[in-house]
């Protein structure tokens, strides 16, 4: 049976190279982004791997909720899915809102995945033994923990504020794998570490991102994330590509997967009920997978 992959912001960085590394080990690989020209350059970089099935590009803006349930629609029809990688991220200088209204940072990093993978969900069993793997951030350590709205109280930063955005995510996805325990959908997620991707070039470059307090020791902050010459974005998806296929993690859920690709332990407010709780609420209010 062919293993179908769906990879999300899958058109560079650490998205194509574990599209890449998916399609080099034998999946049918759908890469997923904004830009047609990006698309067209990364399938058929991917092509030069692939070992099963061709790979493609679906355009999808996946800062809106509408485009995020039309894409879900179309690949939910069709067939089985292997495995997801929710790779879409952003950080943005200034404060945004979505189409929709919504905080861009919280929107793009936490809910966008989240309906996605909600949406998904019965393409997922019907190709279990599958995988779920949401990418997640050492940036969760430096997040404010409510979450009684989308946008946090105090000042915009945009460092903080996507850190927030992932650690709701984080904390959507170790309470999915337990949801979805004995399912034969394991759920992963996955912390590439420190890596010089456009994002973080883009984005970080300015310390008006992160609160006063950290702006003095900001630039030994930016220097983790720079990487070897060997190449910082293929470094980076290794912990994807280990959520993704390691077979050591056959039977196995809910793991936080570090930038050594192997797992490590989850920070504790990720678990915290009252977290838990109140980041469900909130998804299932501004991002409902039912009608």
């Amino acid at each position: 049976m062919e293993r179908h992959a769906v990879v999300t912001a899958g058109t560079g960085g650490i998205g194509l190279e574990t599209a890449v590394g998916l399609a080099g080990r034998g999946f049918t690989v759908t890469v997923v982004g904004r830009n047609a020209e990006r698309g067209a350059r990364a399938v058929e970089r991917i092509a030069a791997v692939a070992t099963a099935g061709g790979p493609r590009f679906l355009a999808a803006d996946l800062a809106s909720l509408d485009e995020v349930r039309g894409l879900a629609a179309r690949l939910a029809s069709e067939g089985p899915l292997t495995v997801l990688v929710n790779n879409v991220g952003a950080m943005f200088a200034d404060r945004q809102r979505t189409v929709d209204g919504i905080e861009a940072t919280f929107a793009v990093n936490h809910l966008s995945p989240y309906l996605l993978t909600e949406l998904l969900l019965d393409r997922l069993r019907a190709g279990g033994p599958s995988r779920v793997v949401n990418v997640s951030s050492g940036a969760v350590r430096s997040a404010k923990r409510t979450f009684e709205a989308a946008e946090p109280p105090g000042g915009y930063y945009g460092f903080h504020w996507y850190g927030r955005a992932k650690l709701a995510n984080l904390a959507y996805t170790l309470d999915l794998a337990e949801r979805l325990r004995g399912s034969g959908v394991a759920v992963f997620a996955a912390d590439p570490g420190g890596a010089a991707t456009a994002m973080t070039d883009g984005t970080m470059t300015s310390p008006k991102i992160v609160s006063p307090p950290l702006r003095l020791l900001w630039p030994l902050v930016r220097r983790t994330f720079a990487r070897s010459t060997a190449g910082p974005a293929a470094e980076a998806a290794r912990s994807s590509l280990a959520a993704a296929t390691d077979a050591s993690l056959d039977g196995r859920t809910g793991l936080l997967i570090g930038p050594g690709a192997v797992p490590v332990p989850a920070p504790r407010a990720s678990t915290a009920p009252r977290t838990v709780e109140q980041v469900l609420r909130l998804s299932r209010a501004l991002a409902p997978a039912t009608a």
